[in-house]
């Protein structure tokens, strides 16, 4: 890696961030492309003054936004994708000649991931647990680009859980229904075709023998799909396998959403296996004890 006066510079905002994976998602792939970037992590407090910086240095082209910054960039940028304004957060900041724009990547990641599953959602029935930031980056990209009969949205903290759908519903061409996770899972997950599970549950190091969908109310036509990605089998992802299920790593996320704001900022293809390679083999030493990750998300 070369470091000059014609350096392209990208970071990840956030507090904390110091055991970010995408500094190494990054740059694998800044190294793989032979491009002159490169990627760092900073601790930020003063969000108005970061952007204030990024719009004045030339060379500073792009930002990953995580927590818990996503909501509080938003009115230092010059215009925002109509994708994250519906969201109503932004992961992702381009300097396009200090000019700043923001957009989310969660959603079309996550759907990139489907489609290098090979699952269309077409026609399906789609079921959310959880209703954080995450959860509603997909569920608004699905609705939008992916075609589903329905969706359905269980939660936990009723006051959010109601706002993200009826956020949902005023954009959705098909039925958007809420409900509990605790109450409606057992039913709710037999009765739809794709289940995504978006919240803390079954994450290191908390809850990894726990989660949110009892093995009997699989089957092996589901597809699951699990955000948590350390560790990245958890336990609905081993027991969704032992069914039958088709199964998409919480990874596969992490790594799409990375590719799409790498092609953002270079206007190349990502290099989408190198850069899974690099998260599959830290989070194997991670997961061996090895050495010590946190979540981003």
């Amino acid at each position: 890696m070369r470091i000059d006066a014609g350096t392209q510079v990208c970071a990840v905002i956030g507090n904390p961030v110091e055991h970010s994976l995408s500094p190494l998602i990054h740059n694998a792939a800044f190294e793989a492309t032979g491009l002159n970037y490169v990627y760092v992590a900073f601790r930020v407090e003063d969000v108005a003054g970061c952007l204030a910086g990024m719009r004045a240095l030339p060379s500073w082209r792009g930002l990953s936004v995580t927590i818990p910054h996503k909501v509080a960039v938003m009115p230092y940028l010059d215009d925002i994708d109509p994708m994250a304004a519906r969201v109503g957060c932004v992961n992702t900041v381009t300097n396009e000649g200090g000019r700043l724009i923001g957009a989310v990547t969660d959603g079309l990641g996550t759907l990139r991931a489907f489609n290098e599953a090979g699952v269309s959602l077409e026609g399906k029935r789609v079921l959310f647990l959880g209703s954080g930031g995450a959860v509603r980056a997909v569920a608004f990209a699905i609705l939008e680009h992916a075609g589903p009969e329905c969706v359905t949205v269980l939660g936990r903290n009723p006051e959010r859980l109601a706002t993200l759908v009826d956020d949902l519903r005023a954009h959705a061409r098909v039925p958007v229904v809420g409900g509990s996770i605790e109450e409606d899972a057992p039913e709710a997950a037999p009765a739809h075709d794709v289940i995504i599970q978006g919240t803390p549950v079954g994450m290191h190091p908390h809850s990894v023998d726990e989660t949110c969908v009892a093995r009997e109310s699989l089957r092996p036509e589901h597809v699951v799909f699990d955000m948590v990605y350390r560790p990245s089998r958890t336990r609905l992802i081993a027991e969704a396998e032992a069914v039958g299920c088709t199964t998409i790593l919480g990874l596969e996320m992490l790594v799409n959403q990375a590719a799409l704001q790498f092609e953002t900022w270079t206007g190349v293809a990502a290099p989408r296996t190198v850069m899974r390679d690099v998260l599959v083999a830290r989070l194997e030493k991670a997961e061996t004890g090895n050495e010590a990750t946190a979540e981003e998300r």
